[in-house]
């Protein structure tokens, strides 16, 4: 088996390569593996490296070294693919994924507690033929996550903080609501929408978590969506909060979660930003559902990617 780490050296504050290049080479000398470390080189990279290698039909395990981007990339690359699983080592300026894991996300920071680990498969969202593994959001929070990169390299804000800056930015100077039909199992309803958030997994924008009881493992065809109507500015402020820990129902006037197989978004004009763990998009039609395909994933012993859920 081979055992690849794929590393994002553009990912976090400075270029955490060096560290994942001595990690390998000890798993090389302890445990004799057969081990490779590929940089990434751009915008997709890792998905084309990924799948290419996926498709010669060996087993191999693969180890997503960066944040969530690079989580994400890997994980379009081999979903469907069965003689390949994939990890994550966190390098990356926010690491979300591994937040539904708890406690045990610490233990994602070294190989060794990672190269003959169980093997075990995650449910993936599927939007418009690109998978997510968290959450799919389309709306301001959406806006907010495109953003968040022109902030993060300052180097006085962590991953949460530059996602509160960008809140803030887009909160002051660009409207919340947008006028969109959503389309929940073919039940159509036009209106001004706030935010959609359709949750596989529970954490996103440095730890926000809107729906607490989604599970990225449970199998089951649907997709636990919530939606925020058109709201103010004032009840926006006073939103955020309970929004963040997952107390959407302290406000079912504007906020209600349903849990449907087919979620489809349209607008008239291609103003809908829809992010995807972190990855962002832009159309005029989105089409959300949980995708046919599991992803094979690999963790440390007794992990657990609900182990945060409600």
């Amino acid at each position: 088996m081979k055992h690849i780490f794929i590393i994002n050296p553009a990912a976090g504050k400075n270029d955490g390569s060096q560290k994942i290049y001595d990690m390998a080479e000890k798993l090389r000398q302890d445990h004799g593996l057969d081990v490779d470390c590929i940089l990434t080189q751009s915008p997709g990279y890792a998905t084309e490296v990924t799948r290419r290698i996926a498709e010669e039909g060996e087993d191999v395990r693969f180890y997503a070294c960066g944040g969530d981007g690079t989580v994400n990339e890997v994980a379009n690359g081999i979903i469907g693919f069965d003689n390949a699983a994939m990890s994550c080592i966190p390098i990356g300026t926010g690491n979300d994924f591994l937040k539904n894991f708890g406690e045990d996300a610490a233990l994602f920071a070294d190989a060794e507690n990672l190269w003959d680990g169980p093997q075990f498969p995650l449910d993936a969202i599927d939007c418009n033929g690109r998978i997510a593994l968290t959450i799919a959001c389309s709306g301001i929070d959406a806006r907010v996550a495109a953003d968040v990169h022109k902030f993060s390299a300052n180097p006085l804000l962590d991953g949460k903080s530059s996602y509160v800056v960008s809140l803030i930015v887009n909160f002051l100077f660009k409207g919340i609501a947008t006028h969109w039909t959503l389309e929940l199992d073919g039940r159509a309803v036009e209106d001004d929408y706030s935010l959609i958030a359709v949750c596989n997994g529970r954490y996103y924008g440095g730890g926000f978590m809107p729906v607490a009881e989604a599970r990225m493992n449970d199998g089951v065809l649907i997709l636990n969506t919530l939606v925020v109507k058109k709201i103010n500015r004032r009840t926006f402020i006073k939103f955020v909060t309970p929004y963040s820990k997952g107390n959407y129902t302290e406000f079912p006037h504007i906020a209600f979660c349903s849990t449907p197989q087919v979620i489809h978004i349209h607008s008239e004009k291609p103003d809908i930003v829809t992010c995807l763990d972190g990855e962002s998009m832009t159309n005029c039609d989105v089409t959300i559902r949980l995708s046919d395909k599991p992803l094979q994933f690999f963790g440390p012993v007794g992990c657990n990617c609900n182990k945060t859920a409600r």
